[in-house]
């Protein structure tokens, strides 16, 4: 059952700094952890693995690749640092943001660490002419696709309800698209009304 972790005015939460230091530090280490493990294994374990078996190392073709695959790595941190300091969370589903609030890139669309990925591998597969790695990415996005309209949307419609709906509605799922002047935002352009936080939608349950 999800509650939001926003205090009473009259009963301010307060930390001691140094459990405060403690929870950052654990934060720290969690959003290091997770890019290690999932995006390290799709993004370069895997593809690695792909241009390397069955033959030699191969040498980069078309270094023009190469902002493409930053692109899609800065785009991976800016969702994750957002994660961490808006909602106090990873992208992780079972490590998901504390807080329900649309913010940074799920302004523009609901699944930019998916693109993120997709733009690393595909830059890759560009960079080292890969057939093999083009055919990886074209699996990773069929794959995305489904999982997001076959399970992660409909998830989170039934653990949000009408916030998450009006969000779907108002931001694209694939193609960014500017966030539109009516759309309601709160101090520090944070929109309001908009879950997002957990996943790799951007949108996750909130903690005690």
């Amino acid at each position: 059952m999800t509650r939001s972790l926003r205090h009473s005015p009259d009963r301010p939460h307060r930390q001691s700094p140094g459990r405060s230091r403690t929870q950052s530090l654990s934060l720290v280490v969690r959003n290091v952890v997770f890019t290690v493990v999932v995006p390290g294994l799709g993004g370069a374990w895997l593809p690695w693995w792909l241009l390397t078996y069955g033959h030699g190392i191969p040498a980069p073709a078309a270094w023009e690749a190469v902002p493409v695959i930053a692109a899609g790595a800065a785009l991976y941190f800016w969702c994750a640092w957002n994660f961490a300091t808006v909602g106090g969370g990873t992208p992780g589903p079972w490590d998901a943001p504390r807080r329900v609030v649309a913010h940074g890139p799920y302004r523009w669309v609901r699944t930019p660490i998916y693109l993120a990925a997709l733009l690393v591998v595909l830059g890759e597969a560009w960079l080292f002419t890969s057939p093999r790695l083009l055919a990886y990415a074209a699996a990773m996005a069929a794959y995305f696709h489904l999982f997001v309209t076959g399970y992660e949307e409909r998830t989170l419609a039934r653990r949000f309800g009408p916030a998450y709906l009006e969000y779907r509605r108002a931001v694209p799922r694939w193609l960014p698209r500017k966030p539109r002047s009516s759309q309601p935002r709160a101090q520090g352009g944070t929109a309001q009304g908009y879950p997002a936080g957990g996943g790799t939608t951007g949108v996750g349950k909130s903690r005690a």
